[in-house]
């Protein structure tokens, strides 16, 4: 289980290697969301998400001997990214098994940035099942998305960063909205805040439809998600959250807030047209919900995080033709 130690430990490993992005802000989103609005932008991270916090801290952790036979992940995209930069970076070899239907430019980068991509149905295939046979067959470490210690340790570097950067900002209470896939960021970010800020409280945000965290908080169970693709917000889309993530979750965050794609949407050119930066839709959510669902918002400020920037053009196109603020 992901802990305090783990945390502290992954950051000391990240130093160097990742970048502590800022917080932004902006008086024009302020003013739509009625409250102070700050914006960490991990979009801005290395392959443009937080996801090498991940990929670094677990990579960075094994045994040299294990790390050298190569690792394995899956994702749709970001996650595969981080894991394939770090791998590059310890000089040894990455396997991602990704959707047939993730957006293109996260299949091509991927690629790269050296790794071996494995394509594969969303809706038809079992990922954990073609990951275990590849893994079993080519002697690989599996680094899991989010379900994993050493991952959700290294996203919890965002929440250390948050907590010095808030203070900085005189801020030590108030909601923290986190878009919210499969658990690993937002419950890293909901560990360390319970030890640096404790006041501030962390919020998983998802879109409509694919909102089994927000399901799950409400019943006190898993919940799963009845489809796996469809999305724009591909980047936060799971079939449900973590064994390990979940019961962080359970404990330390507030109830999640759905967003629609139309409204992530907006945040994303808002994004761009205030703030300067690329944010995807899956990324964009948590704005959405500081901008256009305040009222089950708490505080005179709210931290949001944007977590991916990894968009292809069309859709990039898409949310900035009928939304040009």
């Amino acid at each position: 289980m992901s802990n305090l130690d783990m945390i502290h430990a992954a950051a000391e490993r990240l130093k160097g290697h990742v970048r502590r992005t800022p917080l932004l802000s902006s008086p024009f989103l302020d003013e739509i969301a009625g409250r102070r609005v700050l914006l960490k932008p991990e979009c801005l991270q290395h392959t443009g998400s937080f996801k090498f916090r991940g990929g670094w801290s677990a990579l960075s952790a094994l045994d040299p001997d294990v790390r050298a036979r190569g690792v394995i992940a899956f994702s749709s995209g970001n996650h595969a990214q981080g894991v394939a930069l770090a791998a590059r970076r310890h000089g040894t070899s990455a396997v991602i098994v990704m959707p047939s239907d993730a957006p293109k430019m996260k299949i091509d980068n991927t690629r790269a940035l050296g790794a071996e991509v494995v394509l594969f149905d969303r809706a038809t295939d079992d990922r954990d099942v073609i990951g275990d046979r590849l893994s079993a067959e080519r002697n690989l470490t599996l680094i899991k998305p989010f379900d994993e210690p050493l991952v959700i340790a290294g996203q919890g570097t965002t929440g250390l960063e948050i907590a010095e950067q808030a203070a900085e900002e005189g801020l030590t209470s108030g909601d923290v909205l986190v878009p919210c896939g499969g658990g690993g960021l937002t419950s890293g970010i909901a560990l360390a805040l319970e030890a640096h800020a404790p006041d501030m409280q962390v919020r998983p945000i998802e879109p409509e439809e694919f909102d089994d965290v927000a399901r799950s908080l409400k019943s006190g169970k898993i919940e799963r998600n009845d489809r796996l693709s469809g999305s724009l917000c591909d980047a936060i889309i799971t079939p449900a959250c973590g064994d390990l993530t979940f019961p962080i979750m359970k404990r330390l965050c507030g109830a999640g807030i759905v967003v629609t794609e139309e409204e992530a949407l907006r945040a994303v050119a808002l994004a761009f047209s205030r703030l300067k930066i690329v944010v995807e839709p899956g990324g964009a959510v948590a704005l959405a919900a500081a901008l256009f669902h305040g009222n089950q918002i708490k505080g005179d400020a709210v931290i949001v995080v944007a977590s991916g920037g990894n968009i292809d053009a069309d859709v990039f196109r898409k949310a900035l033709e009928p939304h040009s603020e």
